[in-house]
């Protein structure tokens, strides 16, 4: 809906439209407020194109609207399918942050309930980020910043993004031809045991993980060492629905990492993966090789 006082916000949007600022990247932007200090009605235009990212507004005035838009151009039609998602710094504040499309602005995030560790998502459809500074008369040490990820449901493996899918998908089981894709295609995979329980959220599990091997790993979510044995560990996250067999027995362990943390994608017995594994290579199948001892 359109807010009363929006209308003066809106004419300056559309009056500097020419007013546009590109991150060197064009994946991160990193601002001040400052250069608004004389003029508080200016909006200015922020555009990220990379599948992730952040934002970093330094002493936030004015506002600025963010647009955000994957590197290639989607399917006609297909803008709908496309979803971002922000996380706010715990030690985010200074702005509100709505969503902006023709004229209309949408509370997606007050500046208040930027520090619970939260990440919000909604459909590139529904408009841009109008990130708009809280007036304040000492605007120092105030910092909004988040990250962002763009997803699209038309990605192999959206079905198990943690944010957007409810846990009955991301809990359900995978196939065969799934568990072997998702060790060719995952942001880490390896076979190993789930230790422990880790504090979590309401919403989510966190499981302690020691591997014995590891395929392959994005942003070194796993590290090497150990006090006994030498062998790779880390934290995971599972929606708090899944349940996971604790110890015991080896499991093929893949998922993605997402605002830097991993999430559980298609786990199974590592024993039954071998078995998939040997079957698909036989056949000609396998999406990739890889050295499963």
């Amino acid at each position: 809906m359109l807010r009363p006082w929006a209308a003066p916000w809106i004419a300056a949007v559309l009056l500097c439209r020419a007013v546009a600022q590109y991150s060197s990247d064009q994946c991160s932007w990193r601002g001040s407020g400052l250069s608004h200090e004389s003029h508080r009605r200016d909006v200015e235009q922020v555009y990220l194109r990379c599948s992730q990212g952040s934002l970093e507004w330094l002493y936030p005035t004015g506002a600025i609207i963010v647009n955000l838009r994957p590197n290639t151009a989607p399917l006609p039609g297909h803008t709908a399918g496309l979803h971002v998602c922000i996380k706010p710094h715990a030690s985010s504040k200074g702005s509100h942050v709505y969503l902006e499309r023709s004229g209309d602005l949408k509370l997606l995030l007050a500046e208040r309930d930027q520090g619970r560790d939260a990440v919000h998502c909604f459909s590139l459809a529904e408009g841009a980020l109008f990130v708009e500074a809280v007036p304040q008369t000492d605007i120092g040490r105030r910092i909004t910043a988040f990250q962002y990820e763009l997803v699209s449901s038309q990605d192999p493996g959206t079905h198990m993004y943690p944010y957007l899918q409810p846990a009955s998908l991301t809990c359900r089981p995978c196939s065969g031809a799934e568990l072997l894709m998702a060790v060719c295609t995952s942001d880490f995979a390896g076979s190993g045991v789930l230790r422990r329980v880790a504090r979590a959220a309401s919403d989510r599990a966190s499981y302690w993980v020691r591997l014995s091997r590891l395929f392959r790993q994005k942003e070194g979510v796993f590290s090497w060492g150990g006090a006994r044995r030498r062998q790779w560990s880390g934290r995971v996250h599972a929606a708090a629905q899944c349940g996971a067999q604790l110890g015991g027995e080896e499991l093929l362990l893949t998922g993605s990492v997402h605002f830097g943390e991993a999430w559980l994608g298609c786990v199974a017995r590592y024993k039954s993966f071998l078995q998939v594994n040997a079957r698909a290579q036989r056949a000609g199948a396998n999406p990739c090789h890889i050295d499963p001892e």
